[in-house]
């Protein structure tokens, strides 16, 4: 990443930074000579000196390199070695300390490298696309606060083989990586990078790519939650993201901004046929890119009624995104139709040669399936065969009504009957509908807690690298947090600062030693195993995508423990599939009264499939939609 101090591609380095390869890169591309990012790459070849050898040796005879950095020492030594409860004599100390300071020359001899990106991962900016130009939009084109910045970026020619989504307008979540328009994760400026407000990405992330390839314009970058850790929308340092079906209330979060873009056509057009006035709520996205780690695309796209999918856990790459934690992220399409929602995973899914959370199961780039396509093929047969209608389109489904799904603390009673009506439409629609009970979903946010918590903060607040070989952001360090981070934390979004202090907590072997995450991670798969071997009888399972409708935003003097629990408490009905990693679409299925005056807000479902089987949650949610459009019901 590198330090940006206009909108356009031009980009002043401090003299000492300039060791930092990305803003090497860039100054060099722009200067005289106009040198591409890859060849400037290849040219920046570095040797590794043979001194080190012999540094190394002396290191460990020594104990001393007389560098100018500072290496442990022998008080600090002993203090690591008494916190493992390890006595040692003085020459053990000598040859232990030395071996650890051999270690730090590495370390130190790495930090002092020009950093390294892969060429694929860098976009062509001269030959491949229009400008990279963004801008801060005005208030008054930003009425529901869901753009952070807007774009024109296209490339010049999409890909002949693709071309999925030519004249599609696409939102990005603003913790994916866009060459050269500065991420805010939602946060402040300077709490994601020392040397600027915000850091300026060198690369695109792969979903970004592609969806150039495709063939689509990226309109801009969209808010989201503080350092996405909630499920509402009132926690971003630009302001909260407001539901464009009613002001004043969520959006829902973490992926506030995509949902909200997205609604904004769809409402129109909803308003429009019924003959409704049409407030002005800015422009919106045909598309959006979504990120979700315990809810963050489904709770978002409930409460703003359109459709939202969190894929397989591996098949779309999260390379150049925001992690809160490998085993959870996801990134997924968010869209007004569940065609479009197949179209846009399609362009996007795939292995990319980068990501550990890809398995062998993932597919090729070739390979990736038609999602668009295969729901429209098995349609068209029933069309022809005459059972693409109200009392025959679901015929052959099995789908599974999850007990506990609807039996969790703090469920609306009107969004539980609102869903449960929803799924036994399938009955009338021919599809045979049953209750399944899956004991081990309630003790899903404790699984979740257990096995994921104390790690979490290292990777989203420090930006600590997977264990497993993968492509981290490249780039400046982020800042240590101190006292006035934690009194803004505190005021935006106290959920930050409990995942950091509960991780220190949950890492003090003395009381939770590692074999107690690992046994959660064993029930992880247990319960995945639970819920396959309900799919084996299902071809799918509903729950509510939420327990509540769209509620006010929290007020910011709201306490910390009434936040915390509002920020996180609507994650209840989809935290589980993220450490499960099955396919879940959130779609509308109908209205619900809020909590104060008379406005009414989206009902959503959950549709959770096989894992790899987008499909036939494709299937099931298009065949549900030829009894009704779920927001046809009644008007706003």
């Amino acid at each position: 990443m590198f330090n940006g101090n206009t909108n356009q591609l031009s980009y002043t380095c401090n003299p000492s930074l300039m060791r930092d390869f990305h803003c090497a890169a860039i100054s060099s591309m722009l200067d005289d000579q106009q040198i591409g990012l890859t060849e400037l790459y290849q040219r920046k070849a570095r040797a590794f000196p043979s001194r080190v050898f012999s540094m190394l040796a002396t290191v460990l005879k020594m104990g001393d390199t007389g560098g100018s950095f500072t290496l442990l020492r022998p008080n600090g030594f002993a203090s690591s070695a008494m916190w493992h409860r390890i006595s040692h004599g003085a020459k053990d100390e000598q040859s232990y300390l030395a071996a650890t300071h051999a270690a730090e020359e590495s370390v130190t001899y790495v930090e002092s490298m020009l950093d390294y990106v892969d060429p694929t991962l860098i976009p062509d900016l001269r030959a491949n696309e229009t400008s990279r130009a963004y801008k801060k939009p005005a208030p008054a084109e930003n009425p529901l606060n869901a753009w952070i910045y807007r774009t024109h970026l296209k490339a010049s020619a999409a890909i002949p083989e693709t071309g999925l989504l030519d004249g599609k307008t696409v939102a990005i979540k603003d913790t994916v990586s866009v060459a050269g328009v500065p991420m805010t994760c939602g946060t402040q400026p300077f709490h994601l990078c020392k040397e600027a407000p915000y850091p300026i990405p060198s690369i695109d992330a792969p979903v970004v790519s592609r969806i150039l390839e495709a063939g689509a314009m990226i309109t801009g970058t969209s808010t989201c939650e503080n350092y996405c850790m909630s499920a509402m929308s009132c926690t971003a340092a630009t302001g909260p993201v407001d539901n464009p079906w009613l002001e004043g209330f969520s959006a829902g979060g973490s992926s506030s901004g995509s949902a909200a873009l997205v609604a904004i056509n769809s409402i129109k057009r909803w308003r429009e046929a019924r003959g409704l006035p049409v407030k002005d709520l800015g422009q919106g996205a045909d598309l959006a890119v979504g990120g979700d780690q315990g809810g963050s695309i489904r709770v978002p796209a409930a409460y703003c009624g359109i459709y939202g999918l969190k894929p397989t856990h591996g098949l779309v790459p999260y390379i150049g995104i925001a992690s809160l934690l490998p085993m959870l992220d996801h990134a997924g399409p968010m869209a007004s139709s569940v065609r479009d929602t197949a179209l846009l995973l399609a362009a996007i899914a795939g292995y990319d040669g980068f990501d550990p959370r890809m398995t062998p199961e993932t597919p090729l780039r070739h390979n990736v399936p038609q999602y668009y396509g295969l729901p429209d093929g098995e349609i068209d047969s029933r069309i022809a065969a005459g059972t693409w209608t109200p009392k025959a389109a679901a015929t052959g489904l099995r789908i599974g009504i999850l007990k506990e799904g609807i039996e969790i603390p703090g469920m609306d009673a009107q969004v539980a009957d609102v869903v449960r009506q929803a799924a036994l439409r399938f009955a009338k629609l021919g599809a045979s509908v049953e209750e399944v009970s899956i004991p081990l979903h309630a003790a899903a946010p404790h699984i979740f807690t257990a096995a994921m918590r104390a790690y979490m903060a290292d990777t989203f607040l420090f930006q600590a690298a997977p264990t497993s070989l993968s492509f981290p952001f490249p780039g400046g360090a982020a800042p240590e947090t101190s006292q006035a981070w934690y009194e803004t934390m505190n005021e935006y979004n106290p959920v930050v600062v409990a995942a950091l202090l509960s991780g220190v907590a949950l890492r003090d072997r003395t009381r939770y030693p590692e074999s107690v995450r690992s046994k959660a991670i064993r029930h992880v798969h247990e319960l995945r195993a639970a819920y396959d071997q309900a799919l084996g009888r299902f071809d799918a399972l509903v729950t509510p995508a939420t327990p509540t409708v769209g509620t006010p935003h929290a007020p910011r003097d709201m306490g910390t423990t009434e936040k915390i629990g509002f920020l996180l408490g609507n994650t209840v009905s989809t935290m589980a599939f993220n450490v499960s990693g099955h396919p879940a679409l959130a779609m509308p299925v109908g209205w619900g009264s809020v909590e104060t005056g008379d406005g009414r807000l989206p009902v959503a479902m959950q549709v959770v499939g096989k894992r790899w089987d987008e499909q036939t949650v494709f299937l099931a949610a298009a065949a549900w939609e030829v009894g009704g459009m779920g927001l046809d019901e009644e008007e706003q």
